[in-house]
């Protein structure tokens, strides 16, 4: 059977690709190898420059998602016993993975997206249309995209010789968690904390979502996090896990690459982000809907597959690939000696208008 396109992988990145074409009249299959409803490692921050596009992709009965969410106006870094505090203007909202990802899904359905769980993607070839092996048979599609992330069987990237980075993720109970991003920061990692609920009765815990990105030689677990970082120690003291950890590594760092024989690259398979930065949802959602974009004219036959390559690698390159370049100078920043960083905080604290611009050049 012959698909006009192929989607591998079920998160963000490949619902956003499969509906946005869907919609257009295009004959989509999405693959996945995992199941719904499923935890993720992810902040579970959404920017609001990516919720109208949420909004457009979730199919009706999904509108609570965002009367419901909690909003985060703002962010807190904590550093070298210093607290630095910057805006999130507009709001972000805190949305669940586990629920985000199975309300695309569906979402994707209610589109007459073809989709198959627990299906393995074993090889790809051909250069258009594909053939696509997979644990339940082959499948052929006149186009494809790879949104199966940033580490799997689909990639050619292989891990640094370097350090390796693993990412740690759980829920855990907090009485009356604050409305913002908290970012800890400590030799060898850090680990992001916001509240996924906020209880309104008296005396009732919230949810918060605590992740971390952490290299291997100096932690392997949750508590060793939180064990690195002074402030975060003792504000996770009392805490109740509400959810089993969860992880994955390892975490690669690399320049974006769009599109790789004939095949786009969406979401954390075409590169991924500093977690930091907490728009990683964001890019996989916006990087997945110009993937589809960029196919509808040759579906219509008024272009050819690499002429739709080409399109959809100049618009990643205008209005994602900035977010990286940026990101990576802020890794910079945070892995200098304190001696060179401190004075660097100093002038962040004096001067807030330099942390507002350097969250918006996030954006």
């Amino acid at each position: 059977m012959l698909y006009d396109l192929v989607v591998v992988g079920g998160g963000p990145a490949g619902t956003s690709a499969a509906i946005t074409c869907a919609r257009s009249g295009a004959r989509v299959l999405l693959l996945e190898r995992g199941r719904f409803p499923r935890h993720k490692v992810c902040g579970e921050f959404v920017s609001a420059e990516s919720l109208d596009l949420l909004s457009n992709l979730l199919s009706p009965q999904h509108a609570t998602f965002f009367s419901e969410s909690v909003r985060v106006p703002r962010a807190r870094i904590f550093l070298d016993g210093r607290i630095l505090h910057a805006p999130v203007d507009p709001p972000a909202a805190s949305i669940s993975r586990l629920d985000l990802d199975a309300a695309l899904w569906h979402s994707a359905g209610e589109c007459e997206v073809e989709s198959r769980q627990r299906t393995s993607v074993q090889s790809i070839s051909g250069s258009g249309p594909f053939l696509v092996k997979t644990s339940l048979g082959e499948f052929e599609g006149r186009a494809l995209i790879n949104a199966s992330g940033r580490w799997s069987n689909l990639s050619s990237t292989l891990p640094s010789a370097g350090a390796k980075w693993l990412g740690l993720k759980a829920h855990f109970a907090e009485p009356s968690p604050s409305a913002s991003v908290d970012l800890y920061f400590f030799d060898g990692g850090y680990c992001g904390v916001q509240p996924v609920d906020i209880s309104d009765e008296v005396g009732t815990s919230g949810r918060v979502n605590a992740c971390a990105m952490v290299r291997a030689d100096v932690a392997n677990t949750l508590p060793e996090v939180f064990a690195r970082h002074p402030a975060l120690r003792e504000r996770t003291s009392e805490w109740q896990p509400c959810s089993d950890p969860v992880s994955t590594a390892p975490l690669v760092f690399r320049q974006p690459q769009a599109e790789r024989d004939g095949i786009l690259m969406a979401g954390d398979a075409a590169a991924f982000v500093d977690p930091f930065v907490g728009d990683g949802i964001s890019l996989a959602l916006r990087s997945g809907r110009l993937a589809g974009e960029s196919l509808i004219p040759f579906f219509a036959g008024t272009i050819s597959l690499p002429e739709a390559a080409h399109n959809y690698r100049a618009s990643y390159e205008t209005r994602l690939a900035p977010v990286f370049r940026t990101s990576s100078t802020i890794r910079w920043l945070l892995g200098l000696p304190p001696q060179v960083r401190i004075p660097i905080l100093r002038l962040l604290e004096k001067t807030p208008a330099i942390a507002r611009y350097l969250v918006t050049k996030t954006r």
